[in-house]
C-alpha cells in the first residue's frame, strides 16, 4: 500500500552553513530598503495626495540641508550610539537589559547635581572630572542592582530593569520638584558648567567621546578575555561553567560596564548638550538603542550604520511634518514601514524556504 508523503509544500529552515555571503547580505538589505521606499510612497500618495519624491527630498534636506542640520545628525547619532554600545555587552551575554533609559537618566541626574551644588566651588577642570566620575558611578549602581539579583537569585532581568526605569523617572521628577524653587519643575540650563566648546562646534566633544568609546567597546568585545567570557556565557551558561568561567561574576561585571557607558550617555546629554535635565531627557533612546544593537548584530562598527539609519529617519520625518504641514503620524508611518522592511529582511538572511519535491513519494 502506497504511503502518502505528508511533508508540507514548503517549510522554513535555518541556513545550515551560517549566514549568507556578505555581498548577498548587502543586496538583500538594499532590496528591502528600495521596497520600503516604494511602499511608503504608495502610502503617502494614498493618505496625503503628496508627491512621494518631494517627501523624500524633504527628508534628505532635513538631514543634510545645512551645516547645522549635519551637526545635529552627528550629535543625535553620537548619543544614540553611546546608549546602544552600553546595552550591547549585556545583550551579547543574553542579559536583556531594558533599563538603559533609567541608567542614562540617573547618570544625567548625578551630572546635574554636581553642576548645581559644586559648580560655584570647583574650577572647571576639576568639576568636569567630578561630573564624569559621578555619572559613571550612578549608571553602574543602577545597572548592577538587577545584575546582582539575577546572578544570586535568578530574577527576571527584563522586568527588573524595566521597573528601574520608572524609579529613575520619579527620582528626576522629585529632584526637580524639591530643588527648582519657583515651582515650575523646569531647571534653568547651566551652560557655564558644561563641556567646553572645541573647534567652534558645541557637539564636537560629544562625537569624539562616543567615537573613542565605540573603538574601545569593539576591542573589548572582540579581543579581550572579558569579551570572550561574555560570548561563552551568551551561548550557554552550562558550557561557561564547564570551562571554569564564573558566570555570576561575568553577569555583574558586564552590567557594571553597561551601566558605566549609560552613565556617560547621561553625562553627554546633560553636560554636553542640554545643560539641564527633565524626566524626558533620555527621550526613549534606551529602547531605540535595543533595535540599533540588534540590527548591528552586536557589532559596534555595524551599529554606526544602523544608528545613522535610525537618526536619519527621525530627523527627516520631522522635516517632512514641518514642510508639508502633515501630522507627525504620517512621518512615523513612513519610518515604521522602512524599519519593518529592514527588520523583516533579516529573516531571509538567517532562514530559507525549502519547497517539497513533489516527485518523491515513499512506497
Amino acid at each position: 500500500m502506497a504511503k502518502v508523503n505528508h511533508t508540507p509544500l514548503f517549510r522554513i529552515v535555518k541556513r545550515g552553513r551560517g549566514p549568507i555571503k556578505w555581498y548577498l547580505g548587502i543586496v538583500v538589505r538594499a532590496i528591502a530598503i528600495i521596497s520600503a521606499l516604494v511602499v511608503s510612497g504608495v502610502v503617502i500618495m494614498f493618505l496625503t495626495k503628496e508627491n512621494p519624491i518631494e517627501i523624500y527630498a524633504s527628508m534628505i534636506n532635513g538631514v543634510f540641508g545645512s551645516p547645522r542640520r549635519i551637526w545635529n545628525l552627528l550629535q543625535g547619532m553620537a548619543i544614540l550610539l553611546c546608549v546602544a554600545l552600553a546595552v550591547t555587552p549585556a545583550f551579547k551575554m543574553r542579559f536583556w537589559n531594558i533599563g538603559a533609559e533609567g541608567q542614562v537618566l540617573v547618570g544625567g541626574l548625578a551630572t546635574v547635581m554636581v553642576m548645581m551644588f559644586l559648580g560655584e566651588h570647583l574650577p572647571l577642570w576639576l568639576l568636569l572630572i567630578v561630573m564624569v566620575a559621578a555619572s559613571i558611578i550612578a549608571g553602574m549602581i543602577w545597572a548592577v542592582i538587577p545584575a546582582i539579583f539575577k546572578a544570586l537569585w535568578n530574577t527576571n532581568e527584563t522586568l527588573f530593569t524595566l521597573m528601574m526605569n520608572y524609579v529613575a523617572i520619579q527620582l528626576v521628577s522629585y529632584f526637580l520638584k524639591v530643588f527648582v524653587k519657583d515651582g515650575s519643575g523646569v531647571l534653568t540650563p547651566m551652560p557655564e558648567y558644561g563641556f567646553p566648546i572645541i573647534g567652534g562646534q558645541a557637539y564636537l566633544l560629544n562625537i569624539i567621546v562616543v567615537a573613542v568609546i565605540t573603538i574601545i567597546v569593539y576591542i573589548y568585545l572582540k579581543y579581550s578575555k572579558h569579551g570572550y567570557e561574555i560570548s561563552v556565557v551568551g551561548e550557554s551558561e552550562n558550557t561557561a561553567k564547564y570551562v571554569g568561567i564564573n558566570v555570576k561574576k561575568v553577569i555583574i561585571r558586564t552590567l557594571m560596564v553597561s551601566g558605566a557607558i549609560c552613565g556617560i550617555a547621561g553625562l553627554l546629554l546633560v553636560g554636553g548638550t542640554n545643560h539641564t535635565i527633565n524626566a524626558d531627557t533620555a527621550g526613549g533612546r534606551g529602547f531605540t538603542a535595543i533595535m540599533v544593537s540588534w540590527l548591528g548584530k552586536f557589532n559596534p562598527i555595524f551599529m554606526v550604520f544602523t544608528t545613522f539609519l535610525i537618526v536619519f529617519l527621525q530627523k527627516g520625518s520631522q522635516q517632512v511634518s514641518t514642510d508639508f504641514r502633515l501630522p507627525s503620524a504620517i512621518s512615523d508611518i513612513v519610518t515604521g514601514i522602512i524599519l519593518l522592511f529592514i527588520i523583516g529582511c533579516e529573516f531571509f538572511l538567517q532562514y530559507k524556504i525549502v519547497m517539497r519535491n513533489s516527485g518523491k513519494e515513499n512506497d
